[in-house]
């Protein structure tokens, strides 16, 4: 009995501190990413050497991994371009957007899961899924709402990049879930291309000249950076394939006190009435949709 409970212990701990620990890291992103660009470090150069030298890096440390990609290649194509657009608009939107409207936007993601699991999956939308969508729309109509503008829609390119890399992060996390036979370095290999072919294709089809930054900034940016890029990749996998969705989607709400936090201290934003009420609403619908997947977890068992 005595020698089993570490295990079980760990087992339950570990998860949580990744989840934790990625929350936190992708909080607080932002700023350095910002540093770096007052450096003359430009978001999509910042985001190209991260990745392609985690990218280089990994290939090196797990290229035996490589011949797992044969076997389920659509489904870690699609992942890699969705990890793609996930990070490199992330990066986009935090480092020029509101730090914590670019973060709640964002978590509008557990709309887009529902949705896609209505359309592609057949799954069928229960009572508390529909107040979900309800509760996180209208969340999202008060903080987009503008008066000039009429319809409540994005009011600017940051807008649409955090709405689209919530979007492209739940795309992810359901296929994560579905490559089980996929190693964590496999796939985390498979997200650092994708970012890098994105970066790459989105720096050649705008003619972003490279960049006159120092030496040394470029050595930081890649040092701190891929040290974070290893430890979220792998963190926010573990966290993911060794606890249930619901619990996952919880946990990484702390990305927005974090994010909050770290504004709040670090930036002279201000975050108005309609973020506070909207995003609330946001937040309740993140947890009312963990509820819902709990619920059919429990069901299902």
């Amino acid at each position: 009995m005595h020698r089993d409970s570490p295990s079980k212990h760990s087992a339950t701990v570990l998860p949580v501190f990744s989840l934790l620990i990625t929350a936190i890291l992708w909080g607080v992103a932002w700023y350095p990413l910002r540093v770096a660009e007052n450096h003359g470090l430009p978001g999509l150069w910042t985001t190209l050497i991260v990745f392609g030298v985690a990218m280089i890096v990994g290939l090196m440390l797990f290229w035996r991994q490589l011949p797992e990609i044969r076997q389920q290649p659509s489904l870690l194509i699609v992942l890699a371009i969705m990890n793609g657009w996930l990070n490199v608009a992330f990066v986009l939107a935090v480092i020029d957007g509101n730090v914590v409207r670019v973060i709640l936007l964002f978590y509008l993601s557990p709309v887009w899961s529902t949705l896609l699991g209505w359309w592609l999956l057949d799954e069928k939308l229960s009572g508390l899924s529909i107040v979900t969508l309800v509760v996180a729309m209208l969340g999202a109509i008060i903080m987009l709402w503008d008066p000039s503008l009429g319809f409540p829609w994005p009011q600017d390119f940051y807008d649409w990049l955090a709405i689209t890399s919530g979007m492209a992060f739940s795309i992810s996390n359901v296929i994560i879930r579905k490559l089980q036979r996929i190693s964590i370095r496999a796939k985390s290999m498979t997200a650092w291309i994708g970012v890098t072919v994105v970066a790459t294709v989105w720096i050649l089809a705008t003619d972003h000249a490279l960049p006159a930054a120092e030496g040394h900034v470029f050595f930081w940016t890649m040092l701190i950076g891929v040290v974070m890029v290893f430890i979220v990749t792998f963190a926010v996998q573990y966290g993911v394939m060794h606890m249930p969705v619901y619990l996952s989607a919880i946990i990484l709400l702390f990305e927005l006190v974090a994010g909050a936090i770290s504004s709040q201290l670090l930036s002279d934003e201000v975050i108005g009435m309609a973020e506070w009420l909207g995003g609330g609403m946001i937040m309740l619908a993140a947890y009312l949709s963990a509820r819902s997947l709990m619920h059919s977890s429990n069901t299902s068992s």
